[in-house]
């Protein structure tokens, strides 16, 4: 009896130690993640590239204000929130599609307890950086 409470005190503590583990590591995911689907010189526009994003935003997450050297469109896919442009508050939910112009400054926000979903279509200069931070 002694030598089984022994041996599965650890594994107990094995499981506490786990479970709190994930939650304090889940709770510190990035705010903000894209996946690129597809990233490819463009015909005909010599020293372009488009790229085809997946961005997901976190519950509450922000991107920060930042600007974009090319074009963007942006079609949500799933989630709602707020994307905030010349001192202008737009809310925007599933279906809705955005062009944003080079070098315009904007942020979005999930203001909601759900991920957003957005399939982003990137067109600038080969090597530019997909977005940039404002300073």
């Amino acid at each position: 009896m002694r030598r089984a409470l022994i041996l599965s005190l650890p594994l107990a503590v094995g499981i506490v130690v786990g479970m709190i583990g994930d939650r304090v590591f889940s709770g510190q995911r990035e705010p903000m993640k894209r996946t690129i689907l597809l990233k490819t010189d463009l015909a005909g526009l010599e020293g372009k590239e488009g790229i085809v994003l997946l961005t997901e935003f976190n519950p509450q997450a922000t991107t920060g204000r930042h600007y974009h050297h090319g074009h963007e469109f942006a079609h949500v896919l799933e989630g709602s929130g707020t994307f905030e442009v010349e001192g202008k508050t737009v809310i925007f939910k599933p279906g809705d599609t955005f062009h944003i112009p080079p070098n315009q400054v904007h942020n979005v926000k999930n203001n909601g307890t759900a991920p957003v979903r957005a399939l982003v279509f990137v067109i600038h200069e080969k090597g530019e950086p997909i977005a940039v931070p404002e300073k």
